[in-house]
């Protein structure tokens, strides 16, 4: 019998993806041993898994201290809302979800970017005339941090460079650096309740300088920026001609005594990409659906981007197809009361908090106005026996059974963040057991006795 060969192989422009050959005369048409192959097993991580690397994970997997037994433990530093049971979401987010389950209509893939319907329940939901918004414009993820993903993926190249808040979210430095991109970090100042130093931004700016990453309102801070400072950031923006991932995940979740500006309504000239989703404002950051806002009004990103923010979403096929089904009711049916009763919550644990901190000498607490955290300066000079916020932190642990994260996590040494959304009576003994391990630990700096003996 003639043998047969069956070659499989892409016509026009497509890649070549299959090429085999059969022989049914018996004789392989494939050699036994690939030239140049070693045979023998070797199984390595690949360079972007061994590039990937989470401050957070680093430094808390790292603390070997054993809580106080005597003393059950506080954890003031996990940014998950639903933890402790005290702020579940609306009855009609739940009651959404079960409806989509219920109809059968969401078992299947959707588009990778998302159902169209659920795109367009977006684009309504957060447009306005100073920022127009068409589903076109949207792209759903899973999660605010997929779509933060898919904006460093489009915009910057192994290499290029991106700015990135200092103190700011870990995931930032996670994602870009495991891409190859190199990460530099712009200043926030504690004593103009963190805004940014924009001279200093300005400075880090090159030719290598793909996107300027801006959080707002911020973690770990839980600052909100004013309209004037956010201005001033687009006008640097605009200047040094470099497009923005606004990273705002706690859009509108501001306390009653300021207010939100989307940064796209601000601007008609800087090409933005807004990062969103449900997990913060409704509550559930395990159903894992997020958004990206495509601003671009002077076409500036051009077809391009979007379409390369397409392919990129055909990674992972798109979000969950059920919360995308229940996103109609959930954007529609979600009582204003809700979004009230939870911020007035979280202000009056912001206030309780720093008031009781701003108490404690040594601790140097900043007033957040909005997300879910505080920012506390440690006066380290007051506390010789620590060598940094780490030591500090691990001995709060061991002595009183509370756990914040040290914000060295987040490129700020000397700080502590502490998470607001624990219930009121865990919040009150927490600060009472940080004020006791501090006075415990507090020394008198060198020269400074006439100010301790006040």
């Amino acid at each position: 019998m003639d043998p047969y060969v069956i070659q499989m192989s892409s016509k026009g422009n497509l890649p070549s993806i299959l090429d085999v050959h059969v022989n049914v005369g018996g004789r392989s048409s494939v050699p036994g041993k690939m030239k140049g192959r070693n045979t023998r097993w070797s199984v390595r991580p690949s360079d972007m898994a061994n590039k990937t690397f989470n401050p957070i994970r680093a430094i808390v997997d790292n603390m070997k201290v054993k809580p106080n037994p005597n003393k059950t433990m506080i954890s003031l530093s996990i940014g998950d809302p639903t933890v402790f049971g005290n702020l579940p979401t609306d009855p009609e987010v739940t009651q959404a979800m079960k409806d989509a389950l219920d109809s059968g209509k969401y078992n299947g893939y959707a588009p990778s970017i998302g159902f169209l319907s659920s795109r367009e329940e977006i684009a309504s939901y957060y447009h306005c005339p100073e920022a127009p918004l068409e589903a076109k414009d949207v792209i759903l993820t899973s999660g605010c941090s997929q779509a933060i993903e898919m904006c460093l993926a489009v915009l910057a190249n192994p290499g290029q460079n991106i700015l990135v808040p200092r103190p700011g979210f870990s995931l930032y430095r996670t994602l870009a650096e495991s891409m190859g991109i190199e990460v530099k970090l712009y200043n926030l100042l504690p004593e103009k309740s963190w805004e940014i130093d924009l001279k200093q931004l300005e400075s880090l700016i090159d030719e290598k300088t793909a996107c300027l990453i801006v959080n707002n309102p911020s973690n770990p801070c839980g600052s909100v920026f004013s309209k004037r400072h956010l201005q001033k950031i687009l006008a640097v923006a605009a200047r040094q001609c470099v497009p923005i991932l606004a990273d705002e995940i706690y859009g509108d979740m501001v306390f009653s005594d300021c207010k939100y500006e989307p940064l796209a309504t601000l601007s008609t000239d800087v090409p933005i990409l807004s990062c969103g989703g449900l997990a913060k404002r409704w509550l559930v950051p395990g159903w894992r659906l997020g958004w990206i806002l495509i601003h671009d009004r002077r076409d500036i990103f051009g077809n391009e981007i979007r379409d390369g923010l397409a392919k990129l979403s055909q990674r992972i096929l798109g979000p969950c197809t059920i919360v995308q089904g229940a996103l109609k009711s959930i954007l529609r049916r979600t009582p204003e009361e809700f979004y009230h009763n939870t911020l007035s919550f979280l202000k009056s644990s912001a206030d309780l908090c720093f008031g009781a901190l701003a108490a404690i000498p040594g601790l140097r607490p900043v007033r957040p106005s909005g997300a879910m955290y505080l920012m506390v300066g440690i006066e380290m000079e007051h506390f010789p026996e620590f060598e940094n916020d780490v030591e500090f932190t691990e001995r709060l642990v061991a002595e009183q059974s509370v756990h914040c994260l040290p914000a060295t996590c987040f490129e700020y040494p000397n700080f502590i963040r502490v998470v607001i959304t624990v219930p009121e009576v865990m919040m009150l003994e927490a600060c009472s057991r940080i004020q006791e391990f501090c006075e415990q630990h507090y020394h008198c700096a060198e020269g400074s006795q006439e100010e301790c003996d006040k």
